[in-house]
């Protein structure tokens, strides 16, 4: 799994660590960062649905790329 680096603000890197570990919601932030990354796709995805904006050969393509990725 390729690893990125991102500058996060202090006070919502607070936030997010208030979620990971024994008592929250994610084992480690990086869980907590892709699961947030997973629900901002899914809700972009679903706006674009509501306003026609899906294209289907975009969709096809990005099914084709996860295909090659599993091969």
């Amino acid at each position: 799994m390729p690893n990125i680096s991102v500058e996060i603000p202090a006070e919502l890197l607070a936030d997010l660590d208030e979620h990971v570990g024994d008592d929250g919601k994610f084992v480690n932030r990086s869980d907590a960062v892709r699961a947030s990354i997973r629900k901002n796709l899914d809700l972009l995805d679903e706006i674009d649905a509501r306003h026609d904006r899906l294209d289907d050969d975009a969709s096809a393509t990005g099914a084709e790329a996860t295909e090659d990725a599993d091969e």
